[in-house]
């Protein structure tokens, strides 16, 4: 860990609400105008999406566990930039759009599904920050999470996250659900041993609970919206932070209380919560770093 170049972390499935955080941090960033140096977890799949595609078929690999992942990189990119500010980066290449982008920008033929060539970081970043599936993984291996200065988790319970998954894969990728129950099988040991055990690690997590009816998440006509839902939101030791609980209950309306570190907010209120909740924190670790 590093004060001097602090290394920050949101972990979580995708659909989890990992786009609301980003979006906090940005607000935060430009707010407080901070150069954040921004990696993706896509960045440290170990194949690209054609050879992935092959291992799935072949060995039933998924994209939760090491087999598919650069462990090693990502833990030593965290570690070099705590001790210098810099490391090794690359993008991977979700569509068209961003291979133009980056292909114009380094000269090189890329296409989706691809990744960049590894780069350095540029020098005089304030912080990194992180978003992506394993940010806080530990394995025999590896210790990406012994790296991380501060760690959000963000994941819904399993039954709603499972009925986003199945609504946005086919509506974003044309898959059945029959295909999407068979993923969710497939990749279900390493959620299990990889994926979940990070969220014992973070600093805070933040867990959107629908308040419906979710008990067959495969048969669920539409995903429940924000309102229809709470944000539970635990601090694994609230002194390290200063967390003022008196103060968020009075900021955020309709908010409780249901565990000595633990506060529940509606869940149309979660990214105005994430920015009074990481705001203060992350300007605390700008002033340390001074």
């Amino acid at each position: 860990m590093s004060k001097k170049h602090p290394v920050v972390v949101v972990t979580g499935s995708s659909g989890a609400g990992t786009t609301t955080v980003k979006r906090a941090f940005e607000h935060i960033f430009t707010r407080e105008g901070i150069n954040a140096a921004i990696v993706e977890g896509d960045s440290f799949h170990r194949y690209d999406r054609a050879e992935m595609k092959v291992k799935m078929a072949e060995e039933g690999l998924s994209h939760f566990g090491p087999e598919a992942n650069r462990f090693d990189k990502l833990e030593e990119l965290f570690k070099t930039y705590g001790e210098t500010g810099s490391g090794q980066k690359r993008y991977y290449l979700h569509s068209q759009e961003e291979a133009d982008e980056h292909n114009a920008r380094l000269g090189t033929d890329k296409n989706p599904g691809e990744f960049t060539p590894w780069e350095d970081i540029p020098s005089g970043t304030d912080l990194l920050f992180y978003e992506g599936l394993h940010g806080m993984v530990v394995t025999e291996e590896n210790d990406v999470a012994a790296h991380v200065d501060l760690g959000i988790g963000v994941v819904p319970v399993v039954n709603l996250e499972w009925i986003q998954k199945i609504h946005r894969d086919a509506k974003e990728r044309g898959y059945s659900a029959e295909a999407t129950v068979e993923t969710i099988m497939r990749r279900m040991p390493d959620y299990i041993n990889h994926i979940t055990p990070q969220f014992s690690r973070t600093d805070i997590n933040f867990q959107r609970v629908a308040t419906v009816d979710t008990s067959n998440p495969f048969i669920a006509r539409d995903i429940p919206t924000p309102d229809e839902s709470f944000v539970v939101i635990r601090f694994a030791d609230p002194e390290k932070f200063d967390t003022d609980f008196p103060y968020l209950l009075n900021m955020i309306p309709d908010s409780f209380m249901s565990r000595r570190n633990t506060i529940v907010v509606p869940g149309g209120k979660m990214g105005f919560a994430m920015e009074i909740i990481l705001g203060p924190i992350i300007d605390k670790m700008m002033h340390e770093r001074s």
